[in-house]
């Protein structure tokens, strides 16, 4: 939330993704210059939010307010939230009253101006929204700011835009957002704060990088892997024609356990279903054991406890069987090679739920 108070102080201000700025309808007495990262820009309706637009370096946000024709009680138009890591120069309304008193009267006239129809258009633009979304977020359940399918519109878009109009350089591909923009916002109208959230994943992840063009401006993509993009978006076509009690849903506990394994796993001795003789009834569901000692030791370097509970995800979707104890070892019955296909698939999808709980 922005600090409030008739003397607030400029000066510059960090945001982490998914913090707030400043929320609808709270009074303003400053306005921000973004110097570094994007900002998101909405306004609560019903269980959700409508979407306004994104903002970027370079860019002024929370200037209207100060433009409001009663001098007394200004307040947000919409609420404001970091998508990346952010840097904002905020300035007080009070000092930014003083640079406009010194300003030539004409050019006080068209600021003035322009904020009057900017603002206008603004309640315009918001009314349209409200009528298209008047029962947004109604009898939906709870508010997910990307659902499935809009996932799948964006990822469908970048394995388009990239196999089409991708440049190689250096075993990765690389598009400009100008080329991508066409795209998402000009022909498929697909919103620039879901499009920037799942970059923002894909870049979190190591997916994909930003860096600057020939302008010295950060404005080109660079994909390391198309058939990951390919294979995320099969995934969720996939899931959504299957019951929900059959769809995948990793916790983050055994997907940070299913990540241990991957590590230090393959190293072990893989032990032999008919070597490890555990009880005559037991039927395997593999036919490969693993020892997961090394894991358990990590976590537990750590103070943390993992139990046979916390694979009951991987379970329920084919990786693992049984967890058995012989001699002092711990043995895992798994399907290794699932288990690495899967785990990108899994990463993605638990930062898509992570990022949507941050905006919801």
């Amino acid at each position: 939330m922005a600090t409030t108070g008739t003397q607030v102080k400029s000066g510059l201000r960090e945001l982490k993704p998914g913090e707030i700025l400043f929320n609808d309808s709270e009074p303003a007495d400053s306005l921000f210059i973004i110097q570094k990262g994007q900002i998101r820009l909405f306004k609560p309706k019903g269980k959700g939010f409508i979407e306004i637009g994104v903002l970027r370096a370079g860019e002024v946000i929370g200037e209207m307010a100060f433009f409001d024709e009663d001098g007394s009680g200004k307040k947000r138009s919409c609420s404001a939230a970091a998508l990346t890591p952010v840097e904002v120069v905020e300035i007080s309304f009070l000092a930014f009253g003083k640079t406009m008193q010194s300003l030539n009267p004409w050019f006080k006239t068209i600021i003035n101006t322009l904020a009057t129809r900017l603002r206008k258009a603004n309640t315009r633009i918001k009314e349209l929204e409200d009528n298209q979304t008047a029962n947004y977020g109604k009898n939906s359940g709870t508010y997910e700011f990307m659902k499935p399918i809009e996932v799948m519109r964006i990822l469908g878009t970048l394995f388009l835009v990239f196999k089409s109009h991708g440049e190689l350089k250096t075993q990765a591909l690389a598009v400009h957002k100008r080329t991508l923009n066409l795209y998402t916002s000009d022909m498929y109208q697909i919103m620039d704060a879901k499009l920037e959230s799942i970059i923002s994943v894909l870049v979190n992840l190591g997916h994909m990088e930003i860096v600057d063009d020939e302008d010295k401006v950060p404005n080109l993509l660079i994909l390391k892997n198309i058939d990951l993009i390919r294979q995320i978006f099969i995934f969720y076509n996939t899931e959504r024609h299957l019951p929900e009690e059959k769809r995948m849903r990793v916790s983050d506990k055994c997907e940070l356990i299913i990540e241990k394994m991957l590590q230090k796993l393959p190293g072990n001795p893989v032990i032999d279903i008919p070597n490890l003789r555990i009880s005559e009834d037991f039927t395997p569901k593999f036919t490969k054991y693993y020892i997961l000692n090394p894991v358990i030791e990590e976590f537990r370097d750590k103070n943390m406890t993992i139990t046979p509970d916390h694979l009951d995800d991987g379970r329920s979707v084919g990786m693992f069987g049984e967890v058995l104890i012989k001699d002092g070892k711990v043995f895992i019955e798994a399907d290794m090679a699932k288990v690495n296909k899967n785990f990108p698939v899994i990463r993605f999808m638990n930062a898509v739920r992570r990022s949507n709980a941050e905006k919801g």
